[in-house]
This record gives C-alpha cells, structure tokens and sequence, in this order.
C-alpha cells in the first residue's frame, strides 16, 4: 500500500523516522551483546553476617558501553527532529510563504503539562508567530491535541513529556544515564502464575555491594533473575527499561504525533513504515516506503532475548532426555533455527505450577520430538567430537 495521505513536502520525514529507527536498532544490538554475555552482566557472592546467615550480594556489574548512550541521545534527538521538522514545513505551507527570521525561531513543538501552560506558549507567538501557531490557527489546534496535559493522570510519563525532557537534558549535559537494574526476582519454587503476581522492584540502578537476599548459612536457595539495563529519565528517579522508554517514544511519534501534525486528523492508513532503505536514492520513495519493515528494532530486541533464553532452556532440557545427542550438538541444532522457530518450539511446553502427569507427558514428548530433530541434524551434519 502507498502513502497516498503523505504530502511530498514531507516524505523526508519517513526517511528521519527510519534513520531514528536505526539508531535505535544499533543500541539493541549493543544492548543484545551486552545482556547475552557469556559470564553475564553482574555476578553475586555469598557473605555471612552472622553464625546463623549469609547475604547474598553483588559483587560486580560489567561496564555498559559508553556507545548506548551516545546512540540513544543521538536517537531521541532524531525523534525530536521529525517532529520539529513536519512542524517547520506544515506551518509554511498553510501559511502560504517561506517564514522569516523571528517566526522561525518561534516554531517548536512544545510539552505542556497543562493548559494554561500551553496558552501562555501561544501567546508568545502572538505577535511574531506564524498565523497558523496563533490563537486558534491550524497548526495550533494539532499541537494542543498532542499535549501531555490531556493524559491528567501523571502527564509527565506522556511520550512527548519524555521525549521533551530527555532532549532538553542531552543538549546541555552529558548524554543519558544508563544502569543496570534488576526487574524481577523470584525463588524458583514459588514461580509466579503471572508477572503481575510479582512485587514490583525498587527502580534503581544495581551496585556492587547491594544485598539482594539473606538466608540461611549451608541453605541454598535457587533463585530467578531478570537484570536489565534502564535509562534514567532526568531530574527524576525513575529508571525505565531503556529500550522499552526508546519503542514507546519512537512509536508514538510515528504513530500518532507525525500523522496528526500532517493531517490533523486521525492517523491515516497505512501507518509510515519502521523503517526502510535509506542508504540509496529512490526514483519513488513511495515505492520504497510501502516494502519497509513494520516491526520494531524494541520488538526485535525482545524476540531475540526471548530466543536466547530460550536455546539455553531447551538445551539444558533435551539433554536431559534419554537418548538425546550431546548438548554441543544439540546446541548446533538450535543456533541454526531462527528466532522464531526457537520460540515455536519453546511455546509448544506447557507451564505446570503443580504436579500435573498430562502436562508432564506432554511435555516429555515435546522435548523428544526436539530430541529426534538434532539427532537428525547431527547425521546431516556430519560428525563432531562429543
């Protein structure tokens, strides 16, 4: 399908997304190599507080690269860049002439978190502005309907709050602030039916030193954990996940605060794409655009985590079958399925809260039917050392 709704004076703003886009998908893969490290991303040691317990505690957490943050600054300026660019082009085209020096400086997509902030924005165009960013004018109205103050509950976790406060930050101060943090943790007995059921984590930076459990000494007690990285929203203490902070704010831009800046309507169909080739000249950019991807560089992020979590749990479980090839092997065999064969199969077992024999027998024969396929890719393999 074509963008037909896209005017030409702004078909450069899909190419601003999908350049965004790549940003975005470069820390992801930063971000991948960094969470899927094989000595992992922090370590834990035992150390007893009393004759009777011991605290486990962090005892390292690996460097992140000084890259994400870079890229990250870079990515979110970008976003603030198509917005600020489809403003600049749609405020001189409904006022039918090239803007001059002082209207120019007054076009900026502003972030009020309430009304009368927003009206006090506009006033100050009152005089030099562009007709189409004064009073009632066009632009005007599809600004204000982009406003935080519409989301009166926490207006400041609106994405273009975010977007505002992290771009402000980045142009005056160093590039933003990423940590480690540890999202969820449980004991492996007490598997949650839900991540609901789980107690949320403080949202904070992990430290080296930080004590995460206390138990008995000679008791083990094994435990699930979830680090990730998160981004610090500035002047704040909140740590969102950071690719999780850079997806909703990417697609809220292309999704809706683009769409409606053009149209001032509800976003039209089709949505601009994720991203496209960018790296070559196009005699038709429309052409281009229609056979770009519509998945996420973030939804990229989170299948290719999902699926290497997922070889390291089946791996472990085949090898546990009877018959099965050695766990090299049965490691070859997953490395060449794609992320969503690894996930299919993985799905295809049954979560079992209790003791159940159905789920148990379904799952044993589950995890020989995987059994039976790296044996077969082993013989057409051709032989590797045990």
């Amino acid at each position: 399908m074509r963008h037909d709704w896209l005017p030409d004076r702004h078909l450069g703003v899909a190419a601003t997304l999908a350049h965004a886009e790549e940003l975005i998908g470069q820390v992801s893969a930063l971000l991948f190599a960094y969470q899927t490290q094989p000595e992992g991303i922090f370590g834990l040691v035992e150390v007893p507080t009393t004759a009777a317990f011991s605290c486990t505690v962090v005892g390292r957490v690996a460097p992140i690269p000084r890259k994400v943050p870079l890229l990250v600054a870079d990515a979110l300026v970008t976003l603030r860049a198509a917005l600020e660019h489809t403003l600049f082009a749609e405020a001189e085209f409904l006022d039918g002439a090239p803007l001059d020096a002082k209207a120019a400086k007054l076009v900026e997509v502003p972030a009020s978190d309430t009304w009368e902030k927003f009206e006090d924005w506009k006033k100050k165009r009152a005089r030099n502005g562009p007709p189409s960013l004064r009073g009632r004018g066009e632009l005007a109205r599809r600004l204000e309907a982009l406003q935080p103050f519409h989301r009166r509950m926490e207006p400041q976790s609106h994405p273009l709050a975010r977007l505002v406060l992290h771009t402000n930050h980045a142009k005056h101060r160093m590039p933003a602030i990423t940590a480690v943090r540890l999202a969820v943790m449980y004991e492996d007995d007490r598997m949650p039916r839900s991540i609901r059921d789980l107690a949320p984590r403080p949202e904070e930076p992990l430290r080296v030193g930080e004590v995460i459990a206390q138990t008995p000494i000679g008791t083990k007690v094994p435990v699930t954990l979830f680090p990730t990285v998160g981004i610090n929203r500035p002047g704040t203490d909140q740590w969102p996940v950071l690719i999780q902070e850079l997806e909703e704010i990417a697609h809220w831009v292309r999704t809706q605060a683009v769409p409606r800046l053009i149209t001032g309507t509800e976003p039209p169909e089709p949505g601009l794409p994720t991203r496209y080739e960018i790296s070559v000249g196009h005699e038709d950019e429309r052409q281009a655009m229609s056979v770009g991807s519509t998945t996420s560089a973030g939804e990229r992020h989170k299948k290719a985590l999902a699926a290497a979590s997922a070889r390291g749990d089946l791996a472990e479980m085949i090898s546990m079958i009877d018959g099965s090839p050695s766990e090299p092997q049965i490691v070859r065999w997953l490395a060449q399925l794609n992320d969503e064969e690894v996930l299919e199969q993985m799905s295809r077992l049954r979560m079992a809260f209790d003791y159940d024999p159905e789920v148990e027998r379904h799952n044993l024969e589950v995890l020989k039917g995987c059994r039976d396929a790296a044996l077969r890719f082993g013989d057409s393999d051709g032989p590797h050392e045990k």
